[in-house]
């Protein structure tokens, strides 16, 4: 039974689970609804005081949840979480991908080549490279799972969050690539689609008046999503209730494509 009364089926029992950008909104509920579900989780971020209040919240609760800092964009930060994890645990079976930037807003053809660039190191490159980097401690556990986070403006452009929108597709066809080379590994690869959720990371939606209203036009459900419903799609995927799933994207509430 956890603090909010749901009655989880620990399916995740047993698993060890990295996640990156996890300590403040939707990684942080998925790193909360995982360690419902049996996981002992494995929190990162960018700043020890985001990693130590996230455990201590997360802990509070009665999960079993460990942190470390972590920038995924430094190839030896992503290597010592690896190595660090699977020593401490026995292993790493989960491996989700969440952590992203943006460091421009507005039109994308204003967007410099020190901010593409930026946003194409961490949200692509480093997330092709974490995974290559994990799968030999995956095989070592006899396979796992993998989930990359994109965004729903892989599939419709927002004018002001462009080149992220972009490094978001390249996502949806990496899924794909590396799930292929993968399934004989036993190591699945899928993706989440977030649409406009409450976080701080979505203010520049949810926080303009225009921009709200033409958010929520463009939402079926009429409202912005929680980071709570992307955590049991989430879970899903990282689960043997998805075994036979791979190189798949599901989009959680999204806007109209």
């Amino acid at each position: 039974m956890t603090s909010s009364s749901k009655v989880y089926a620990r399916k995740l029992e047993g698993k060890v689970a990295v996640i990156t950008g996890s300590t403040d909104g939707i990684g942080l509920a998925i790193a909360k609804r995982l360690a419902e579900d049996g996981a002992h989780v494995v929190v990162s971020s960018r700043r020890q005081e985001n990693v130590d209040r996230a455990v201590e919240t997360l802990t509070s609760e009665n999960l079993d949840v460990s942190g470390m800092v972590c920038h995924i964009g430094n190839a030896e930060h992503r290597k010592h979480l690896l190595a660090t994890t699977a020593e401490r645990h026995g292993g790493i079976d989960i491996l989700i991908q969440n952590a992203a930037v943006n460091p421009y807003v507005g039109p994308i053809l204003e967007t410099t080549e020190s901010q593409w660039e930026k946003v194409f190191h961490v949200n692509v490159h480093s997330t092709f490279f974490f995974t290559k980097e994990a799968i030999p401690y995956m095989e070592a556990t006899g396979g796992g799972s993998i989930l990359y986070m994109a965004s729903g403006t892989a599939y419709v452009p927002f004018e002001l969050l462009g080149a992220y929108g972009v490094s978001k597709t390249a996502l949806l066809g990496l899924t794909k690539a590396v799930a292929q080379q993968l399934a004989e590994k036993n190591i699945r690869v899928n993706c989440l689609v977030p649409g406009i959720i409450k976080t701080r990371f979505a203010n520049v939606i949810t926080d303009n008046d225009t921009l709200h209203d033409l958010g929520l036009k463009a939402t079926p459900m009429k409202r912005f999503g929680e980071p709570s419903e992307c955590a049991g799609a989430a879970s899903f995927l990282c689960s043997d209730d998805a075994s036979f799933i791979t190189g798949e994207t599901v989009i959680v509430a999204e806007v109209y494509i």
